[in-house]
């Protein structure tokens, strides 16, 4: 059951802010009950997950910032998900655009803390590792993972390090991958930065039980999602002439399959409302195609024989 109530003339500032403000009264089991219009930043928003978590969570009741890097995206986003929905332009691997786009939520916000925030942005950067250029690989760190301290420390304050705020501590949703649990050749570099960001969720949650402020990590498997439009598409290109040739185009048809058969990103929006609202959330929630194959038994096969299963598969031997 669900009760909206709306609130008209309202000073700025105010638990419920702004000319026509709505609030929120939910009586759900099994999830927080919302008694405002709760606030969420979700960055990486132009496509994907992010723009999928964005639509689920205005749908809910939420009012999301949304972050992108290019005016375009603000203004296409704004259209397509409505009043509820406040664009944040600023690239993750730069501190200043954060810091600038955290002060104008605190603005936005006036007293009342964040209810979450969700770390998508990333990107996925391919190749075989005896032969990706350093570059290339400390980007796809910068961007994955110190791009997520980056965003978090930003907006630390808002959800609950800071006393004298009004409401609860918020939530910070972490997406991973399955990839941050199970490397395959030729994304040792988007691995690496996956396992780095579960390290640093669970070094993250405990320490910010002090401030009551939850951390949970969201594990993909296989999402039709342009990230790997972006990556895989030139990865044989990128690398000719090398002793991997073959095993890059059949990475490469593999990566491209899965693109466009794994979960549709609304099914990964739908996992982060249910974990920014419900009671008790675990810390992590791998949501996984073929979880099977693709994720349980490969989880408990002996090392050395799910590499020999996976060299064989690329034909690496």
């Amino acid at each position: 059951m669900q009760l909206l109530i709306r609130q008209k003339g309202l000073r700025h500032g105010s638990l419920f802010d702004g000319p026509e403000s709505i609030c929120y009264l939910w009586f759900t089991v099994g999830h927080r009950p919302l008694a405002f219009m709760p606030d969420v930043v979700v960055t990486g928003a132009s496509t994907g997950i992010g723009f999928a978590a964005c639509q689920v969570l205005i749908r809910r009741g939420f009012r999301v910032f949304g972050s992108v890097r290019k005016q375009a995206d603000a203004d296409r986003l704004k259209e397509q998900l409505g009043e509820n929905y406040n664009p944040l332009i600023f690239d993750v691997t730069d501190p200043e655009s954060v810091n600038e786009a955290a002060t104008a939520v605190r603005q936005a916000t006036g007293e009342q803390r964040l209810f979450g925030l969700v770390n998508n942005a990333g990107i996925a950067i391919a190749g075989p590792l005896a032969y990706l250029p350093l570059e290339r690989f400390r980007l796809q760190i910068e961007v994955n993972l110190l791009g997520v301290h980056t965003v978090t420390q930003a907006f630390l304050p808002l959800l609950g390090t800071e006393p004298n705020w009004i409401g609860k501590p918020g939530r910070i949703v972490n997406i991973s991958s399955v990839s941050g649990r199970l490397a395959v050749p030729f994304l040792g570099a988007y691995a690496a930065s996956k396992f780095g960001l579960e390290g640093y969720s669970d070094s993250l949650r405990r320490e910010l039980m002090l401030f009551g402020i939850r951390v949970i990590v969201i594990e993909p498997g296989a999402v039709v999602t342009p990230i790997w439009d972006k990556a895989e598409g030139v990865v044989v290109q990128q690398f000719p002439n090398t002793p991997y040739d073959r095993s890059l185009r059949l990475f490469a048809e593999q990566a491209m399959k899965e693109a466009k058969t794994g979960f549709p990103p609304e099914k990964v929006g739908e996992l982060i409302w249910r974990v920014l609202t419900t009671p008790r959330p675990r810390a992590r929630y791998p949501i996984v195609p073929h979880r099977l194959v693709e994720w349980s038994i490969p989880r408990r096969l002996p090392t050395e024989f799910l590499d020999y299963c996976i060299a064989k598969f690329f034909k690496i031997r």
